[in-house]
């Protein structure tokens, strides 16, 4: 089990999920896709920023979109961009009419497992109604040099220099905070996703970010696991 039947709204229909942060977005979005395709749901994924292309999906028009709702599979909606990503498609609110749950890849994080946002981020629509912040768990006991995407703003937001080690301590209050995490949030429902649960060690320090998530900043989060096949 991957963690994702834990998520609770992701058996609700209605919502437009964005997701922020590092550590493995694209693999989550596209596992949550597959579970709320699974359970019946017309699942549009797109972006407001870039995605990773999936190698099937992909809506050239809103007709396909529609036959790949009919077929019970979700729809992938973009523009082409450089290097196999895709863009916010033209007229997304239109693409996303009809869904029962949209997905959305609201940041970047240059493949690292975590990061602080910048000015201009995360790109959050009107219409989002849950914001996951994603971390991957390989990140802890590493030096923030390493690990963190928007290396300065992490260090400032922090109060600690590059050198230092990403404890749990601090990885919670980079995802809970208004300048890290939770930034443009608002009154929109808001979880900590924490990635690469991938062995015993990694979950423990887990467990222990969530539980000073929860005590410290009244986060609520959930750990997940993909394996190899998994990830996007």
């Amino acid at each position: 089990m991957n963690g994702l039947e834990a998520l609770p709204f992701l058996r609700e229909k209605g919502h437009v999920v964005s997701l922020v942060g590092g550590g493995g977005k694209t693999t989550l979005l596209y596992g949550m896709a597959r579970l709320c395709a699974a359970e019946g749901q017309r699942v549009l994924v797109s972006t407001t920023t870039h995605i990773q292309r999936s190698s099937e999906n992909y809506a050239s028009d809103e007709v396909v979109r529609d036959a790949l709702w009919q077929a019970g599979i979700y729809a992938v909606a973009g523009s082409p961009a450089e290097n196999g990503k895709l863009t916010q498609p033209p007229g997304l609110s239109g693409w996303m009419a009809g869904a029962d749950t949209v997905l959305l890849e609201a940041d970047g994080a240059k493949h690292r497992p975590c990061k602080a946002p910048a000015a201009h981020e995360p790109v959050l629509l009107p219409e989002s109604d849950i914001v996951l912040v994603v971390a991957g768990l390989s990140a802890l006991g590493r030096p923030l040099a390493e690990v963190c995407f928007r290396l300065d703003a992490a260090c400032t937001l922090l109060g600690v220099p590059p050198e230092a080690s990403l404890t749990p301590e601090r990885l919670a209050k980079l995802l809970a905070s208004g300048a890290g995490g939770r930034k443009n949030v608002g009154t929109r429902a808001f979880y900590v996703i924490l990635n690469q649960a991938d062995d015993a060690p990694c979950r423990a320090a887990g467990e222990r970010t969530l539980a000073i998530l929860k005590e410290t900043y009244n986060v609520s989060g959930f750990l997940t696991h993909f394996e190899e096949g998994e990830r996007a």
